[in-house]
């Protein structure tokens, strides 16, 4: 079990939806946390809310000097959270190449750009904790959705391999992959979204995994077990089924 009290971690992806959400969470738990995202007005009304100590710190993910200069001004940090991600329902027969690239260089590309300022000083200092945020939709493919589903299994690849490199040592690394969580982006989707949870659930499932000591939760549960499940299915099998 992990101890919170006193603790300093970057939140990255924290303006809205379930990082507000976790902010909420942690805040309670006594982390101190430096807030950042693109919008300096919602992270102030965040930060503002929060029952403990908090640093509204604006940037885009995309921006690695940015990020940079966020962490140098951050100074010593526990840990990061990234959660930061854009959606928009489509996929090979409505394909929109601005969206499509944007979803890349947020949810993938982003992630590994905060990567790049984060994991060389937790591997100098000696220890630190990674939680990156997947998606159940990440697993396999899937139709209708080709730029999110790659773009977040993207980040279950860093994920693994990260903690492949890492998980003797004292960093921690750790992988989230939610379902449906009720936010502005799954407003978007105009179909049927089981098990979807409000972002407060779906946060306390989030940190109940980042007090732990194991490596990836996939949640709904039950609901991940079709998306798991999918794995094991022959490819002429799955695509009849899903596709």
């Amino acid at each position: 079990m992990r101890e919170w009290a006193g603790k300093r971690y970057w939140l990255v992806g924290a303006s809205e939806g379930l990082g507000a959400a976790l902010a909420h969470r942690m805040s309670v738990a006594g982390v101190e946390l430096v807030l950042s995202a693109r919008s300096e007005d919602s992270l102030r009304a965040l930060s503002e809310a929060l029952p403990g100590k908090a640093h509204v710190a604006p940037v885009d993910i995309t921006d690695a000097k940015g990020l940079k200069t966020v962490l140098d001004e951050a100074g010593e940090i526990d840990g990061v959270v990234h959660m930061a991600g854009v959606y928009w329902p489509f996929g090979a027969k409505e394909w929109d190449a601005e969206q499509a690239n944007l979803m890349a260089d947020v949810n993938f590309t982003g992630a590994m750009k905060l990567m790049g300022v984060v994991v060389p000083r937790f591997v100098e200092r000696g220890h630190g904790h990674i939680v990156l945020t997947g998606s159940l939709s990440g697993f396999r493919g899937l139709p209708n959705a080709a730029p999110y589903v790659a773009s977040k299994a993207g980040v279950m690849a860093l994920a693994e391999s990260l903690h492949a490199d890492l998980h003797r040592s004292d960093i921690d690394v750790q992988l989230v992959n939610p379902g449906f969580v009720k936010t502005r982006l799954t407003d978007k989707n105009s179909f049927s979204m089981p098990f979807i949870m409000a972002p407060e659930d779906a946060a306390r499932a989030y940190f109940e995994h980042m007090t732990s000591d194991r490596f990836k939760r996939s949640f709904p549960t039950l609901f991940s077990l079709v998306f798991r499940g999918s794995q094991l299915l022959p490819d002429w099998l799955y695509y009849r089924l899903f596709a």
